[in-house]
């Protein structure tokens, strides 16, 4: 059987999802410079402290706030990574139609992973139904064919 669909979606995905992992290390990479940084830091503080609408508790708030997004920003890169992989093995198990039904789960185990609403789950999403609900077509061997005139009578039937 035929499919194209399942592939083309998986691979759209696949490309998808792996700019996103490249570009979130890359903004891992950035944060951990900034946060790192201590020249940085203390600029972003006296700016802070310059606005007179901000007291000392909202500029700490705001530091917490930035120190606590590293650990959810590796997070969404680990659950990237698990969604590439997930995709990578659908589009194996789809390839040469091994495993349709596996491919199906993990198109939609990877979509669910790669996150709930984005372009590249929506795609997974779609792959995944489409992998789960196609029914191979069933071929009839030649000795089964149905017609209307039995085969030794010569087309005569009786009344």
């Amino acid at each position: 059987m035929n499919r194209t669909a399942e592939k083309v979606l998986g691979v759209i995905s696949l490309v998808f999802t792996a700019l996103g992992v490249i570009a979130s290390i890359f903004g891992a990479v950035f944060y951990n410079m900034i946060s790192s940084n201590a020249d940085f830091r203390t600029e972003m503080e006296m700016e802070f402290y310059s606005d007179p609408s901000m007291t000392p508790a909202d500029i700490d708030m705001i530091f917490k706030i930035i120190d606590g997004f590293g650990g959810f920003l590796w997070l969404g890169i680990v659950f990237l990574v698990i969604s590439l992989v997930l995709t990578i093995i659908g589009l194996v198990n789809i390839w040469k139609n091994k495993n349709p039904k596996l491919a199906g789960i993990m198109f939609i185990l990877g979509g669910l992973t790669g996150g709930i609403l984005s372009l590249t789950s929506i795609l997974l999403y779609i792959a995944g139904i489409l992998s789960l609900t196609k029914k191979p077509k069933t071929m009839y061997p030649d000795d089964q064919i149905i017609t209307d005139t039995p085969p030794d009578d010569g087309g005569m039937r009786p009344l």
